[in-house]
């Protein structure tokens, strides 16, 4: 069995680039497939990308340079990587916004199905994904010649490097990068959040405010307090749509799945779909005036009082990171 990893790239500028964590943990899942696992590496600059990957467990990587890809549209690496999908019986990214819109695509294309979000890997045909928002686990069996998968990177862990073997390196074939020039779709501009907190979907501590927090300003506390943990700011989806924060920042079923160290829940009544997006987190520590609010279900530390009176004095009294 061969398996292609699709990368994803994180950074900006030449120099700052680099894999996305989530791409390193699905190259993991990879390795529970095959070991003949290889990785497709896309951009108008993603060559100095290589000399990272050096020592990675990966047979070979297809570079494709070409500025049709440069902003990755899923229209433009579809039908590349359906082209390349022949030689592998499996797909596989990890499950990110680029993933979910670029994998069912090249499912479609392949005329397979599509196994999103897997957690865990069985066998080579065999997998264990969440259903209703994580309330059911679902074993799930592909009969498809070609397996397309997105992995929810928190489950497996980043690859062991054995710092010497080189990675071979092979430029996709001409006839194949020219498939990446497509007329559906064309780059428009995009807005990147800046910040010099840690990332949200890959920090090890995340300190999150749902509606309890009751406007924009009060919602500082829970910055204050993610920045004295050195940790990323989240949201409820109730706190995003009462327009406390950006919905960059919200977490659950139709946010960004978190599986950090410590979460830290201030005034979040823990709905459903908050749960499904926060629950893989080692640590749950929830405050909440309402001792009956669904998050102490989750919640490993539970303080029950008025997070006004309590955020301010854990302030006060952590160290700074």
């Amino acid at each position: 069995m061969a398996v292609l990893v699709i990368a994803e790239i994180q950074g900006d500028g030449v120099a700052g680039q680099r894999l996305s964590e989530q791409t390193c943990r699905a190259v993991t899942a990879a390795q529970q497939l095959s070991d003949n696992v290889d990785l497709l590496l896309w951009g108008t600059s993603s060559a100095h990308i290589v000399d990272q990957l050096q020592g990675y467990p990966l047979g070979q990587i297809h570079l494709l340079e070409s500025a049709a890809v440069e902003h990755g549209l899923a229209e433009s690496l579809a039908p590349v990587i359906t082209a390349l999908a022949v030689d592998y019986q499996a797909v596989v990214a990890g499950s990110s916004t680029f993933a979910k819109d670029l994998l069912p695509r090249v499912a479609a294309m392949l005329d397979v199905g599509m196994t999103s979000d897997v957690i865990a890997i069985e066998s080579e045909d065999t997998f264990i994904r969440p259903m209703y928002a994580g309330n059911a686990i679902a074993k799930v069996r592909s009969h498809d010649a070609i397996k397309v998968i997105t992995i929810r990177s928190a489950a497996f862990a980043l690859p062991l490097t054995n710092g010497c073997d080189p990675v071979t390196v092979v430029r996709v074939r001409e006839d194949i990068a020219a498939l990446a020039v497509n007329d559906l779709s064309s780059f428009v501009s995009e807005q990147i959040t800046e910040s010099e907190r840690p990332e949200l979907s890959a920090a090890k501590v995340v300190v999150s405010g749902g509606r309890g927090l009751q406007s924009a300003e009060q919602f500082h506390l829970v910055e204050q307090l993610a920045d004295k943990l050195n940790g990323a700011v989240g949201a409820s989806r109730a706190a995003v749509d009462a327009g406390f924060i950006g919905n960059d920042f919200q977490v659950g079923q139709t946010g960004k799945i978190v599986a950090p160290d410590l979460y830290i829940a201030l005034g979040i009544s823990g709905a459903i779909q908050h749960i499904a997006g926060m629950k893989d987190a080692k640590v749950v520590v929830a405050i909440n005036k309402d001792a009956d609010a669904p998050i102490f279900d989750v919640a490993d530390y539970g303080l029950v009082g008025d997070l006004f009176d309590l955020v301010p004095e854990m302030i006060k009294r952590l160290p700074q990171s």
